[in-house]
């Protein structure tokens, strides 16, 4: 199971973002990157991964196993997908906030780990200042909420929404992570392979 969790966030990685320059990005762009987030094959597997996660510890029980409960585990997750890219781009549009992430100019490996930190709570602005990420703050916790309305009422609990906020967060700094370490274990591969 944890494997399969490791192939779910290494799949979830966006490949956009990766040492941008800052340029500000207008609606049609910040439509455009969370459609790419949500609707591309790499997404798709992304959810699918997060599916069988859930389809092996059976969560929702009532949704059965086989192709019959992993078929709704997928859906689920698909619809959660959609559903946070449409609220993260409502908010950062008409917010001004920008969803990529930055990585650091260099520095040690914790400097660099407290930058993606940093990115997971603050974004910048249109105008690249930084500000509060309410962006990815409303559409994690948003989506959690909103998508419990279609799970079994024992499971559309406040607890359980604000733990699929969380751990959705959680994932936003392990793709933040990634991005930022990334392209230099890229590089040492290929510097090592002969």
């Amino acid at each position: 199971m944890r494997s399969t969790l490791v192939i779910g966030i290494v799949l979830a990685i966006p490949l956009t973002g990766f040492a941008q320059p800052f340029t500000a990005l207008g609606v049609t762009d910040k439509l455009s990157y969370h459609i790419k987030q949500s609707v591309s094959p790499l997404g798709f597997l992304g959810d699918a991964a997060w599916a069988a996660i859930l389809q092996e510890a059976d969560t929702p029980a009532e949704w059965g196993q086989g192709g019959s409960g992993y078929g709704k585990r997928f859906g689920s997750t698909v619809a959660c997908s959609g559903l946070h890219s449409a609220l993260a781009f409502g908010l950062d549009a008409t917010l001004h906030e920008d969803p990529r992430y930055f990585r650091s100019g260099g520095g040690g490996f914790w400097r660099r780990t407290g930058h993606a930190f940093r990115g997971t709570i603050l974004t910048r602005t249109d105008r690249g200042t930084e500000t509060l990420s309410i962006w990815r703050l409303g559409s994690a916790y948003g989506e959690a909420y909103i998508s419990n309305q279609w799970y079994p009422g024992r499971l559309n609990t406040v607890g359980l929404g604000f733990a699929q906020g969380s751990l959705q967060l959680g994932f936003d700094l392990a793709r933040n992570l990634a991005s930022e370490f990334w392209p230099d274990l890229k590089r040492k591969i290929r510097r090592e392979k002969p």
